[in-house]
């Protein structure tokens, strides 16, 4: 059973078709990753997901049950959390009332506990636990919302480019990360630009173009592939 089954999802941006009859699957303790250009429909189809956006036609299932119209602020207590393009952190709070924040629905006592266990992934924010949030580094801010979304302990992370606008060393750093939370047993699905890493740590991937998945394979297939080296891998 898909941990995760999106079918024949379309989503439209007033009259514009954003996404067209999307379909994929992201089984438990997987890495899955959409690659595409930008404007491609990969963050429209997370958001989707997420209960941010309304889907026009198409099913969402996320272990087996439907969450189509399923509120955003309700997804956390179904067990999806998602860590948004622009990393979206409280910037005028300190690093631990970030993390608090994203424990919202779950009680002080496993808030205590979680953020341990976030801190074990995030040794740095430990440090910077009382300091203010939009003063951290552009990698320390993405650890942060990364470190918010685990705060609910969920079965499914979606990272919305995750990589965005970070120095080289940083990115292998915040996808030596992901793939450390997914060795810990939470399923990612991933959003990126930066296709080349993100195939690296995939076990699966799909491409989209113009809204519609174009391709799809294991990530070490998709890395060999000539069409997807030409288009985004610069190869």
């Amino acid at each position: 059973m898909a941990m995760l089954k999106v079918s024949d999802l379309s989503v439209y941006y007033g009259s514009i078709h954003a996404v067209k009859g999307v379909s994929f699957e992201v089984e438990k303790g997987e890495i899955v990753t959409l690659i595409g250009a930008n404007g491609a429909g990969k963050s429209t189809t997370l958001n989707t997901v997420a209960g941010i956006l309304p889907a026009r036609t198409g099913s969402i299932d996320f272990l087996d049950e439907s969450i189509l119209g399923v509120p955003a602020h309700q997804m956390v207590r179904r067990g999806i959390a998602l860590c948004p393009e622009g990393r979206r952190i409280f910037t005028q709070m300190t690093v631990e009332e970030n993390l608090e924040m994203g424990g919202y629905s779950r009680t002080d006592a496993e808030n205590d506990e979680t953020i341990d266990e976030v801190y074990g992934h995030f040794p740095r924010l430990r440090e910077r636990a009382d300091q203010v949030a939009g003063t951290l580094s552009g990698g320390e801010q993405q650890m942060l919302a990364m470190g918010r979304a685990l705060m609910g302990r969920p079965d499914l992370i979606m990272l919305d480019e995750p990589s965005m606008g970070l120095a080289p060393i940083l990115v292998e750093e915040i996808f030596s990360i992901i793939k450390d939370l997914n060795d810990n047993g939470t399923t990612v699905l991933l959003v990126e630009q930066n296709a080349s890493m993100a195939l690296s740590i995939a076990d699966r991937a799909y491409v989209l173009e113009t809204g519609k998945i174009v391709k799809t394979g294991t990530g070490a297939e998709l890395l060999k592939d000539d069409a997807v080296r030409k288009a985004y891998l610069g190869g």
